[in-house]
């Protein structure tokens, strides 16, 4: 019996295997563009490891795509072949696959939970049950699972730093934002291309408001995130999004080009990226040219996937109000049949908060503010379950209380900013300071100005 990076006993036998197994997680820790290539070669020396079909098939869960549940099914069969010649943490991941391909997703997270509690130390099983947690808008739980397994990790554990990383997005998810820097700094000292540790940082500027430091954060570390795969798009888009606090638009829209959008993927992070960065740009009266054309075409194809009601909302953006009439209906329609069908977790999200939040991204994108505001803050309660971390979210935030401000709702939407800056520790950025100042000449009768409706 072999042991791999984490000192954890592996059911592979050649050593060669072993290292190419490595390298796998450690780029999955990393968001490395290798994770793949390295997986490959395992796959084809070792086709029956049915820790790697399963990690196959939990990544392709993990891309929201509908297409792609086919071949997620079949690593799933030829991990259930491996099955027996496993170990019974290895069966553990296996055992997550199949949960979540049957739609249950938390039941998944429980699995890697049994791995941690037997082998606190396996990194791999803490990134995956924080990756789906993620994925679940579990933040509290996240945070609660890294802690639980941290004590055993010792000093020189190679998977240290990405656990720290995982533990600083964490605390900053759950409002500990000091706490969150520091952890950051520790896991990038540990492992310097530890990019969700370092965007973890980037989370804290943002909900603190302070869009310069977060961008003396980011600048002159771009080695950190260079490496990864399209996660590098979503550093850029935080970078972008301090600009734009900032009122640099020449910059954010510079960014968009260069980098958020640099490749012109459906992948619904890199749609989510981009359709909420221009939805952002709009919201602050600036004229996006054609960007949302190539977004609206893609996302057309994309709304009878059903996979995340993170990604639909997304698509949403791109196509309410955007001359896709017919595709917007369509979306919105399957979304309220799988709400009805309850048939797995992803239909409870389609549910709640996903029915309300969707007729109230219509209803924006066709200039009914009254509607797109009773609809809107209808979800925002459970906006949490959507997936997605603050920062991905507050996209709906600004389309809430900026469709209030249309509807002349101006004590509900200064409520809403009351409680927006309570969950940023007392901090405001430029947009929410911008709102209130709209709301205060609003209600001067002397000005005679009013919120614009457009």
């Amino acid at each position: 019996m072999t042991q791999d990076i984490f000192g954890q006993e592996t059911s592979l036998t050649s050593a060669s295997v072993v290292t190419d197994w490595n390298a796998v997680q450690m780029a999955v820790l990393a968001h490395g563009a290798s994770a793949a290539e390295h997986l490959g070669a395992v796959l084809t020396a070792a086709p029956d490891f049915a820790h790697a079909q399963a990690i196959k098939g939990l990544s392709l869960l993990m891309l929201g795509r509908s297409e792609l549940l086919p071949m997620a099914q079949d690593a799933l069969k030829a991990a259930k072949a491996g099955y027996e010649a496993a170990l019974p943490r290895e069966r553990k991941y296996v055992d997550a696959l199949e949960s979540w391909m049957q739609g249950r997703p938390s039941e998944a997270i429980m699995h890697m939970e049994q791995v941690l509690a037997v082998d606190p130390c396996d990194t791999l099983a803490m990134k995956l049950s924080h990756g789906i947690r993620f994925i679940m808008g579990d933040a509290h739980g996240m945070r609660a699972s890294v802690e639980r397994v941290m004590p055993a990790y010792a000093p020189d554990h190679a998977g240290r730093g990405y656990l720290l990383g995982c533990h600083a997005f964490a605390l900053e998810e759950t409002g500990s934002y000091d706490k969150a820097e520091i952890a950051g700094k520790q896991a990038l000292w540990m492992a310097p291309n530890d990019a969700w540790g370092l965007h973890a940082i980037a989370h804290v500027h943002d909900m603190t408001g302070n869009a310069k430091g977060g961008l003396e954060w980011l600048t002159g570390r771009e080695e950190a995130w260079a490496h990864c795969n399209n996660f590098r798009y979503h550093v850029w888009w935080h970078k972008a999004l301090m600009h734009l606090d900032l009122g640099q638009i020449d910059q954010v829209m510079e960014l968009y080009d260069t980098e958020v959008r640099k490749d012109k993927t459906d992948d619904y992070r890199d749609i989510s990226n981009a359709t909420s960065l221009l939805m952002r740009l709009e919201l602050e009266g600036v004229s996006v040219g054609n960007r949302w054309e190539e977004l609206s075409e893609l996302c057309a194809n994309r709304t009878e996937d059903g996979c995340l009601i993170f990604a639909d909302l997304h698509y949403l953006l791109a196509l309410a109000g955007r001359d896709q009439k017919t595709a917007t209906k369509r979306m919105i329609s399957r979304i309220q049949q799988d709400a009805k069908n309850r048939s797995n977790e992803a239909h409870d999200r389609m549910a709640t908060p996903g029915c309300d939040a969707a007729l109230g991204l219509e209803a924006f994108g066709d200039g009914d503010y009254a509607t797109a505001f009773s609809r809107l803050h209808a979800a925002r309660s459970s906006m949490q379950l959507a997936g997605g971390s603050h920062a991905q979210r507050d996209v709906f935030e600004r389309m809430t209380i900026d469709a209030g401000l249309r509807a002349g709702d101006f004590d509900t939407v200064e409520t809403i900013l009351d409680d927006r800056r309570a969950k940023r520790d007392g901090g405001e950025d430029n947009y929410a300071l911008a709102r209130r100042a709209l709301i205060a000449e609003a209600r001067n009768p002397e000005n005679g100005q009013s919120v614009p409706a457009e």
